[in-house]
């Protein structure tokens, strides 16, 4: 007999003033400076910014005890390259959304001159040209651990030197193919025989 499904975590909050219109602005510059698909993707690194913040706050609170027990914590952002060398339970607090974006590996690949814009870049690791340690990795949300950033790579062979295909200019006038069809609707439709009285 099979059990009760399992019941997915939601990996993002909604904000609470949905239509604010500065944090839209604010959040809209950030989903382009970076390139992101959606805000559900900014929203999936603030939660996590959030649990960060969470968890620095309740161990802070704990006093001595808490400082012991927040190594853990630090070390983690210490490994994920969230938080600098020297950080403690107070600078986990002053952590901003753009040090977690930073980490996403479309971002790293950009950083890395892998590819010329961050939305080149996205494409680039979906269609399984980005590796990290050898691994192809099809996820732009991955998290670069700071150990394994200097094996992103291309995962095989791509030419990023061709220029990017400029669009077709519009048949104007002048052309041959903009200006048969325009004679072709001047002529005349023949006229039907008038009816003999």
């Amino acid at each position: 007999m099979m059990g009760d499904p399992r019941r997915l975590r939601p990996k993002y909050e909604t904000p609470r003033k949905i239509w604010s219109k500065e944090r839209i602005e604010a959040e809209q510059k950030l989903v382009e400076e970076y390139g992101l698909r959606s805000m559900h993707e900014l929203w999936v690194m603030q939660m996590e910014l959030k649990r960060i913040r969470r968890e620095a706050r309740k161990l802070l609170s704990l006093g001595e005890k808490g400082e012991a027990e927040g190594k853990r914590l630090i070390s983690k952002c210490l490994r994920l390259g969230y938080a600098k060398e020297g950080a403690n339970l107070d600078s986990m607090l002053a952590l901003s959304i753009r040090d977690v974006l930073e980490r996403r590996l479309q971002t790293r690949v950009l950083k890395r001159g892998l590819a010329r814009s961050s939305g080149q870049s996205r494409q680039l690791i979906t269609h399984g040209f980005i590796s990290v340690r050898g691994r192809k990795v099809s996820a732009p949300g991955y998290i670069v651990p700071v150990a394994e950033e200097a094996t992103v790579t291309y995962f095989k062979p791509i030419d990023l030197s061709a220029p990017v295909m400029a669009q077709r200019p519009k048949a104007s006038a002048e052309t041959p193919e903009a200006a048969a069809p325009k004679e072709e609707a001047k002529a005349p439709e023949p006229k039907p025989a008038e009816a003999a009285s």
